[in-house]
């Protein structure tokens, strides 16, 4: 293989500390003159005892490097799995890279399927082992990022909530969360909402936030799906009628009545006929309308938040919506994206949706990040209702998710930031094709996301196979 760039190794391995623990004095010097050499600080330790006591009980190593045996007499590797056993313990997040001959291969391969990083054989390629030692670091040095960037979020959320009612909202992603601290900040302003988005995706938990965070908190809050009314009662329903009005009809308050002083949430707004439209508009500008049948004009004062999975411009185009109408409602638009365009909100849910006892084997959750989820929010709900039922174990496994296929077009990309990249790469242990699969797209096309990222192109390469 070519020779690892200079440059990039000493970016990666400056004032970086890697612990070697191997009997032999000669392996010890040996890597001490090679990493040294770009700028990393070797600490030696002869026997397993020496390397734990050098590691410590709050590890300030970067790496670890450890032989199999440390006895002439011994070649089994049990003291060598000891100490893997002994270091995953005290540190779980240690990247390890055992030394093993070519007669304990089995034993490294087993280890590795535990969680050690990798394995070089005796003698090895110091080009390969210099590659291997600079992706775990670069690696390491991301999660770490990855872990800040989270610790910073939960702080901020803890800090919303704090000021705000959020409505037992749930997210972990940077997109929610300032669409959450736009909701909040909007909320005391007397003026209409609009939320769009895709079914499913939380339009009405959005709504909550805003009532819940308003000047009329505490009057009424009514909601009304206009997508579940039929076109001839939707005008009865928001603004009430008189008795014989048409046939069967009784006088009774519409919701533009019943919510006066408070808030009306309206979603499916697309739905609303053209006649719907004309009187919508009419009470947001003046506050006036009429019952269906009376000629009596009534006053209401009413914040409305409304709600729709439509293109309203694409609508005002074609002539099915009214543009007077949507520029009135839309003076503040909250747009909430689909869950595939946030998928670090993916396993919070799902863990939310989890019934006590329950919880997600690694491969469920690489399933459910990987998935599309065309339905959202609503459908990662249902799918975690269902799971609990049908499964026999309390760890739910891929086959109780009963995932379909998944529905991203092969050839659409979805939108992916840093951190949601950067621990898809962490939890496949740097191999890209593994964590390409995780995300949903070719490993050419996250490579091409990590350069638009700014990361580093071979942060997550796995070394090339022993020849």
């Amino acid at each position: 293989m070519g020779n690892p760039d200079r440059v990039s190794l000493r970016s990666s391995l400056a004032n970086r500390t890697v612990l070697v623990i191997d009997d032999n004095e000669g392996v010890r010097t040996a890597f001490d003159v090679l990493l040294s050499l770009h700028g990393a600080r070797v600490v030696g330790a002869a026997t397993p005892t020496e390397g734990l006591e050098a590691l410590g009980n709050k590890p300030s190593a970067d790496l670890v490097i450890q032989d199999m045996n440390f006895r002439r007499e011994v070649t089994s590797g049990e003291e060598g799995i000891a100490l893997f056993r002994e270091i995953r313990r005290r540190a779980p997040d240690m990247p390890i890279i055992l030394l093993t001959a070519w007669t304990h291969l089995e034993t490294a391969v087993e280890l590795v399927k535990a969680g050690a990083a990798d394995y070089i054989a005796k003698p090895w390629d110091d080009d390969r082992l210099l590659t291997t030692v600079r992706n775990l670091l670069d690696l390491r040095s991301a999660r770490a990022e990855a872990q800040e960037i989270r610790a910073e979020r939960r702080e901020a959320r803890d800090a919303l909530a704090e000021r705000f009612d959020l409505c037992s909202i749930v997210y972990a992603s940077e997109s929610m969360h300032t669409l959450v601290a736009m909701a909040t900040q909007v909320a005391h302003a007397d003026v209409p909402v609009l939320i769009t988005g895709a079914n499913g995706a939380g339009k009405e938990v959005l709504a909550d936030i805003v009532q819940a965070n308003s000047a009329v908190r505490g009057k009424p809050y009514l909601k009304v799906n206009l997508g579940a009314l039929p076109d001839e009662l939707i005008e009865a329903e928001l603004f009430g009628t008189e008795s014989g009005a048409f046939t069967g009809a009784k006088a009774r308050i519409g919701r533009f009545e019943a919510a006066d002083g408070g808030t009306l949430f309206l979603d499916e707004l697309g739905n609303l006929s053209g006649g719907g439209q004309a009187k919508l508009l009419r009470v947001l500008q003046t506050g006036e309308f009429e019952r269906l049948g009376s000629n009596t004009t009534r006053q209401t004062r009413v914040r409305v938040i409304a709600a729709t999975n439509a293109n309203l411009r694409e609508a005002i185009r074609e002539g099915r919506f009214r543009e007077d109408l949507f520029y009135r409602l839309n003076v503040i638009e909250l747009e909430i994206p689909a869950l595939v365009e946030r998928r670090e909100d993916i396993l919070a849910l799902a863990r939310h949706f989890l019934q006590d006892g329950f919880s997600l084997t690694p491969e469920a959750e690489r399933a459910l990040t990987q998935y599309s989820w065309p339905g959202n929010v609503r459908e990662l709900q249902n799918v975690m209702r269902r799971a609990c039922l049908l499964s026999k174990e309390p760890a739910i496994g891929v086959a109780a998710l009963n995932l379909p296929a998944s529905s991203t077009p092969a050839n659409e990309e979805p939108a992916l930031d840093r951190v949601t990249v950067e621990q898809a790469l962490a939890r496949a242990q740097g191999v890209v094709a593994q964590a390409a699969r995780e995300l949903g797209l070719s490993r050419q096309a996250l490579y091409r996301r990590m350069e638009k990222l700014g990361l580093k192109g071979d942060i997550g390469r796995s070394p090339p196979p022993l020849s």
